[in-house]
């Protein structure tokens, strides 16, 4: 790979990172009330206009290799310097974002990778930067792997391998049903609990559109390895149940903190259990375990790596492993943190909801 190709594969995370700011700005969004609140203790607006982005930039990305601008599988050939791009652009949004905020009284290292800014807005509150972050990681994970699976069609036009397309077919699913229900996850942890730093500002910037996509990036170049039918079903399967678990749980909590008398999917009216004060939902996805959507999200993964039909390659697993050792200490973070936060209250909670993320095993 010659010096062209090195500084044009480091500029293409640059140029789609503010084609899609670009696009966010420009594009009509809706304006909401999140879940967090300011200084002032008024909750804080967001923009979102993720999916019309979304397709946006895809189609921006079609167009431009149909029209021969940009060959289909060039993030894919281009993906090393392409990453080493994103690379450096993490560690600059880490530096920018963190060394602009007082410290937080903890070491400068730990305030780099956690952060000091809880909720970042910029441009008057037209960019929100966690929304922004999982935005753009979004968007340069679908044209990774769509430029990935590109790749295998032009290397393999006669017999490809299914399974790609299932990959990318599922993936896709993801990452637009993330962003039709961006309102849903301003409820969720990331936005409660976390600081802007470099877990995670290096993490959308560069290990979401990168890492996420690994099981594809290292079999685009494999033949098809003629998987039966039956293992492609069960990966769809599995996709689905894990879907259903997470989105279901995390719809169930939206619509328990917007409308806590609501009878979710007009069907399962909430149980609860209380101190007077303050409140935790104990039925539905949320009385199965107290962490069900994590499990939802493994499943999800799982379903993701046996799509490529090769579940003997070790490289598709890395992706739900990666989801085990991020959600398990997740769990007892979080755990910790309601206990602080609820008190005895929560010691009741446990008594009805005893299991953390599978159901009757742990």
């Amino acid at each position: 790979m010659g010096l062209v190709d090195i500084v044009s594969g480091m500029a293409a995370p640059v140029v789609a990172y503010l084609v899609i700011t670009a696009l966010h700005l420009a594009l009509p969004a809706r304006h909401v009330e999140g879940y967090v609140r300011d200084a002032t203790g008024a909750k804080l607006r967001y923009r979102l206009n993720g999916l019309w982005v979304f397709v946006a930039t895809v189609a921006l990305w079609a167009a431009s290799c149909a029209a021969g601008v940009l060959p289909w599988d060039f993030l894919y050939t281009h993906r090393w310097p392409s990453f080493a791009g994103a690379f450096l652009l993490g560690l600059l949004f880490t530096a920018v974002v963190v060394l602009r905020e007082p410290s937080t009284g903890k070491s400068l290292p730990a305030d780099l990778f956690f952060g000091r800014a809880e909720n970042p807005q910029w441009f008057g509150a037209r960019i929100d930067a966690k929304m922004w972050l999982y935005l753009v990681g979004a968007v340069m994970l679908a044209l990774n792997l769509l430029s990935a699976a590109a790749h295998h069609a032009l290397r393999f036009p006669d017999d490809p391998n299914p399974g790609v397309f299932l990959h990318v077919g599922l993936f896709s699913w993801f990452l637009c049903e993330y962003l039709f229900f961006e309102e849903v996850h301003l409820y969720t942890y990331d936005f409660v609990a976390e600081r802007t730093g470099f877990k995670l500002g290096w993490g959308c910037l560069t290990f979401y559109p990168y890492f996420y996509g690994i099981g594809l990036f290292a079999l685009a170049d494999a033949p098809d390895a003629s998987a039966p039918g039956w293992l492609l079903v069960l990966a769809a399967l599995v996709f689905f149940l894990g879907w259903s678990l997470a989105r279901g749980a995390n719809m169930q909590k939206y619509t328990f903190k917007t409308r806590p008398d609501a009878k979710f999917l007009g069907r399962i009216a909430p149980e609860t259990v209380t101190d007077g004060t303050r409140t935790l939902l104990v039925n539905g996805f949320w009385g199965v375990s107290r962490h069900v959507n994590y499990l939802g999200e493994i499943l999800m993964a799982s379903g993701l790596a046996l799509a490529l039909g090769q579940p003997w390659a070790w490289a598709p697993w890395l992706y739900p492993l990666y989801y085990v050792a991020l959600l398990v200490p997740r769990q007892i973070d979080d755990d910790a943190r309601c206990a602080a936060k609820y008190g005895p209250l929560w010691a009741t909670y446990l008594e009805k909801v005893p299991y953390r993320i599978v159901p009757f095993v742990w």
